[in-house]
């Protein structure tokens, strides 16, 4: 298990822990066995604050594996009921940074699309219309800059379905870079995709004051032309 320095905490206090977490890692175990970052922000808080037996860890929303950026973990029941609460009814404010090998046309627009979910292959499929299963998707973009060949776009997703910024961008024809799922045309030596949660905006769930946390950008190569 990591030392607490292995997790880039973004902000924390008795309530919420907020980390940019790193591209690979997933946010809750599954059947592969990998250390989560719930588990390693358990370690974390044992670590750090020297707690004896099992620390609570809350798991509010996830990223995708291969995707980057701000989470938000509860560190209580109460913080956890509340989380959920405000994503479930969309009262937080996401934005997402990616990079693709295309421009978009038009360079910014909002997309709807229904979208259903293969779980054996893992993979979602946008369609145009409703079918029965689907379920509604809708997101705001807009291209930000473009650097040899690459374009950084900002994403706004008002829902928040599985794969979706990754499949809706696809339907575009601007697969985000490094994702060949989605239609990408090579990986990243790294294996990540160029899709970052890059700021979370939601209400302190005991404050009730409005936070906004922003993550620093991965430190791999393909980032580099789009550091701020």
């Amino acid at each position: 298990m990591p030392a607490p320095a292995a997790l880039d905490v973004l902000f924390e206090d008795n309530h919420i822990l907020v980390v940019n977490k790193p591209s690979g890692m997933l946010v809750q175990g599954d059947e592969t066995g990998d250390v989560p970052l719930s588990e390693r922000a358990k370690e974390y808080i044992k670590q750090k604050y020297q707690k004896p037996g099992n620390v609570f860890m809350g798991v509010v929303h996830r990223l995708d594996r291969p995707v980057s950026g701000v989470v938000v973990l509860a560190k209580t029941s109460k913080a956890l009921t509340r989380l959920n609460e405000q994503f479930k009814t969309r009262k937080t404010q996401k934005i997402y940074w990616a990079i693709t090998q295309r421009a978009p046309q038009p360079e910014s627009g909002t997309l709807v699309h229904w979208l259903i979910k293969d779980a054996e292959r893992n993979t979602t499929k946008a369609l145009a219309t409703e079918k029965p299963g689907s379920q509604r998707a809708e997101l705001s973009y807009s291209l930000l800059k473009a650097s040899s060949g690459k374009y950084l776009l900002e994403v706004r997703p008002v829902t928040g379905r599985p794969h979706q910024i990754r499949v809706q961008l696809a339907s575009l024809k601007c697969p985000i870079q490094g994702d060949l799922r989605y239609g990408a045309p090579e990986p990243l030596p790294d294996k990540s995709i160029c899709l970052h949660a890059r700021e979370l905006g939601f209400e302190h769930p005991v404050l009730k004051t409005w936070i906004t946390v922003q993550a620093p950008l991965p430190r791999i190569a393909a980032w580099q032309p789009f550091q701020p």
